[in-house]
C-alpha cells in the first residue's frame, strides 16, 4: 500500500515558487524533443501491435518519480503531456525500435482521489497495468483481485529516519523503541503495526498523525518519521531551509517489510486475455529497468519535465531524482531478485508477505480470503530470468 509521500511544494513555498512559476498548463502540450525521429522496425520480441492493447496504460500509485522509471524510460520522442488529466502518452520505444503501440503513463495520488490503484483498475477498465504492492493486492484480493506480473523494485524504499544529532546512539529501529520515541506514521500504516507486532517498537510509540510536512520533524527533532530513502536524506539536507543537514534511517526492508513495492499488476480475471501481450510487455519492461539504472539522467529529467507541466503541488527537482537512482541502485532496492532477474517475482516471498500482512490487514478490517495463495495474486509467468543487472 502507497503510504503519503513528502508533499514538498506545499512547503517548500519559495523553493516552489521559483521552479513552478510560468511551468505549469492547463491542457496538453507536445514534448520538446523531436517527435520526427526515424525509429528502427521492431524486431518480433518486441512487436507489441498485434498482441498488445494499441495504447498500454499504467496507472502509478502517485506522482511521477524515480521509482516509476521503468515505465517512463519507455516514453518515445513526440509523447504528450496531458496537465489536466495528469497523464503522458507517447510511442512505446524500445532499444531505438518502436513497438507499435502507444504507452500512457498516468499519476496517482492526487490524480485519483487518492484511492488505491487497485480500486481505479477496477473502475477504469481502461487501464492495462497498475503499480500495486503486496500487501495492497492482498487487502483487495476478496473484492477487485489484481495479479502482479513484473516487480521493478525488489524492495520498498520507505524508512523511519531521524536526528544522528540528537540520537547519535540509535542505529536501528530497535535503539527507537528502547528509547520511547514518538514514532509519526500516517494513519492505518500496516508497516507500524509490523515493527510493533515484531518487537522492535512499542504500540504507545506510534503517533498517526503524519501529514507529509517536515514542519514537525523540524520542531521535533526527537521524533522518527516516516519517509523514502530515496526523498527524504535529500531534501532535508538540501531543499528543507530550516533543517539543511543529514538525517539517518533504516530501510523497513531489514525489519521484515518484504513486499514487492509498486509490482505492475493486472486484473486477475484479464490475465489469461492478456497473455500474449505480457510475455512480450514483461521482458521490455525489465530491460527498460536495466537500462535506466545504468543510464538515469536523461529520465530523471523527463521526470522532472513531466512534473512541472503537471504543476499540482508535487515538486520532483533533477537533484532528487538524480540522488533517487543513485539510491535505488546502492540499497539494492532495484536490484536482481533472489529468483535471478530483475523485475522477477518470488512465489515464496509473496507467500510469506501473506502470512505477514493478512492478520494485520484483517485487523484493520480488510476482508482476506482464507488460504490465499500465492499464485492468486502474482505469477512469475512472464519474466525474463535472463534479464539482469549483472
Amino acid at each position: 500500500m502507497r503510504h503519503a509521500r513528502l508533499p514538498t511544494g506545499l512547503v517548500l513555498a519559495a523553493a516552489a515558487a521559483t521552479v513552478l512559476a510560468g511551468c505549469g498548463s492547463s491542457g496538453t502540450s507536445a514534448s520538446t524533443a523531436s517527435a520526427h525521429i526515424s525509429y528502427k522496425a521492431p524486431t518480433a520480441a518486441v512487436s507489441l501491435a498485434k498482441v498488445c492493447p494499441s495504447t498500454v496504460v499504467i496507472q502509478q500509485d502517485w506522482e511521477p518519480e524515480a521509482e516509476h522509471a521503468a515505465e517512463y524510460k519507455l516514453l518515445g520522442a513526440g509523447y504528450t503531456i496531458d496537465a489536466a488529466r495528469k497523464r503522458t502518452t507517447g510511442p512505446l520505444v524500445i532499444d531505438g525500435m518502436n513497438t507499435g503501440v502507444k504507452i500512457q503513463i498516468r499519476a496517482g495520488g492526487s490524480a485519483i482521489g487518492f484511492q488505491s490503484v487497485s480500486s481505479e483498475m477496477y473502475v477504469d477498465h481502461s487501464i492495462t497495468l497498475g503499480a500495486v504492492s503486496t500487501d495492497g493486492a492482498i487487502a483487495a484480493a476478496q473484492t477487485q483481485p489484481v495479479t502482479a506480473v513484473v516487480s521493478p523494485l525488489e524492495k520498498s524504499p520507505q524508512i523511519l529516519f531521524w536526528d544522528p544529532a540528537t540520537h547519535p546512539g540509535w542505529k536501528s529501529f530497535a535503539d527507537i523503541g528502547k528509547s520511547g520515541a514518538k514514532v509519526v506514521v500516517s494513519p492505518g500504516s500496516d508497516f507500524a503495526e509490523l515493527l510493533v507486532r515484531e518487537g522492535f517498537i512499542k504500540s504507545n510509540q506510534i503517533d498517526s498523525s503524519y501529514n507529509g510536512s517536515p514542519a514537525r520533524f523540524v520542531a521535533d527533532p526527537g521524533i522518527a518519521e516516516q519517509g523514502f530513502a530515496t526523498a527524504e536524506p535529500y531534501i532535508y539536507a538540501h531543499q528543507v531551509p530550516a533543517w539543511d543537514k543529514p538525517v539517518r534511517y533504516e530501510l523497513l526492508a531489514s525489519a521484515g517489510y518484504n513486499i514487492y513495492p509498486e509490482a505492475l499488476s493486472v486484473r486477475t480475471g484479464e490475465l489469461p486475455t492478456l497473455a500474449p501481450c505480457l510475455k512480450k510487455l514483461v521482458p521490455i519492461l525489465q530491460r527498460a529497468q536495466v537500462e535506466y539504472i545504468n543510464d538515469p539522467g536523461p529520465t530523471d529529467q523527463l521526470i522532472a519535465t513531466i512534473v512541472k507541466e503537471y504543476n499540482d503541488g508535487w515538486v520532483y527537482s533533477d537533484g532528487v531524482a538524480n540522488y533517487a537512482a543513485a539510491a535505488m541502485k546502492k540499497l539494492g532496492i532495484v536490484a536482481d531478485d533472489a529468483t535471478g532477474p530483475v523485475g522477477g517475482i518470488d512465489l515464496s516471498r509473496v507467500q510469506s508477505s501473506i502470512g505477514t500482512f493478512t492478520p494485520i490487514l484483517r485487523s484493520s478490517g480488510a476482508k482476506i480470503p482464507a488460504g490465499l495463495k500465492a499464485s492468486q495474486i502474482a505469477t512469475d509467468e512472464f519474466i525474463d530470468k535472463n534479464i539482469t543487472l549483472k
